[in-house]
């Protein structure tokens, strides 16, 4: 069984966002897991952004889907691989090019660089991007 489970979040839409969460918690139920945000994948952890996620074109019956299975929204995953411990790294780098602030994310992310990832992710059993 891994041990670890680095995550890349550089996409910010809906789908990306269930795909992100899902793996996440289930994979923290027994193993160390870290995401990394960057890019579009910051809307994720942004306070506001995260309730209003875009739902790509051509895909809005996953919305009608994600109501019938009572799949949680995701602010409700967020949350629950926040209790789950999973560890949300956000980049700096991508913050500073939108000029976003650390006050703009959800509370408790980190904020660091690739590098930061990295030490994280270099030992990973398993890495994923989304």
């Amino acid at each position: 069984m891994s041990e670890k489970v680095a995550i890349i979040a550089s996409n910010g839409g809906l789908i990306d966002a269930y795909k992100v969460f899902n793996i996440a918690t289930a994979a923290a139920t027994d193993q160390e897991v870290a995401i990394f945000f960057t890019f579009e994948g910051l809307s994720l952890i942004h306070k506001v952004a995260n309730q209003q996620l875009p739902m790509p074109e051509g895909k809005e019956h996953f919305a009608e889907g994600f109501a019938r299975a009572n799949a949680p929204s995701i602010p409700e995953l967020l949350y629950m691989a926040q209790e789950m411990d999973v560890k949300f790294i956000g980049c700096q780098m991508t913050m500073d090019v939108m000029g976003l602030e650390k006050e703009a994310f959800v509370d408790g992310i980190e904020v660091g660089g690739a590098v930061t990832f990295l030490e994280f992710a270099k030992d990973a059993d398993v890495t994923l991007t989304f």
